[in-house]
């Protein structure tokens, strides 16, 4: 009887070709990681959110989301209104509004995905002067506040990740709605996520 067999040749020539289909899939398999990682990070902040909006209901307090600075980048901070007056900077730093949980980094997450804009990337309104490029535009106080009867304070907050993706995450005062948009470069507008 005869056997078929692969000669080393052959079984070369097939590892070549499986390590070159290998090779050209991996930017491709990079690229949605970090997009994966951005829409993550964009959803984790849209959770937080939506948690401070659920404790200031529970709670019957002013709850709110502080971005405070570290160095170049931020920690996502959750206090409570501790005198009934709302969530104040000055109360903070008394310590008459607590914190609620440990801060949060969100690049300790999101590997890759910050606070900021890519380049050429608008604001949200379309009304960005180029001198503003400030990802965190929720008022000098840098907190999105939520109240008892779940309305809220304003703002957007800007996200970038690896490969050019641009999100943001922004807060409806009146109704405490918060939606999430990416940015389409080749379309070279803002859409809803």
């Amino acid at each position: 009887m005869h056997r078929a067999a692969y000669s080393v040749l052959e079984l070369l020539v097939c590892l070549a070709l499986a390590l070159v289909v290998c090779g050209s899939a991996a930017p491709v398999l990079i690229a949605s990681r970090d997009g994966v990682r951005a829409i993550g990070a964009t959803d984790f902040l849209v959770a937080q959110l939506h948690a401070a909006r659920m404790e200031a209901l529970k709670r019957r307090s002013h709850v709110a989301l502080r971005f405070e600075t570290d160095g170049d980048d931020y920690l996502l901070a959750v206090y409570v209104d501790g005198n009934g007056n709302g969530v104040r900077a000055s109360d903070i730093i008394a310590g008459i509004d607590s914190l609620l949980c440990p801060r949060e980094r969100l690049d300790q997450q999101f590997a890759g995905v910050g606070f900021g804009f890519e380049d050429g990337v608008p604001d949200v309104d379309g009304t960005d002067a180029l001198d503003n490029r400030d990802p965190i535009r929720v008022g000098r106080s840098r907190m999105l506040s939520f109240s008892p009867t779940g309305t809220s304070s304003t703002g957007t907050v800007y996200l970038h990740g690896r490969g050019r993706r641009q999100l943001a995450v922004r807060v409806l005062g009146g109704t405490g709605r918060i939606r999430s948009l990416t940015f389409d470069f080749g379309a070279q507008r803002w859409q809803p996520r």
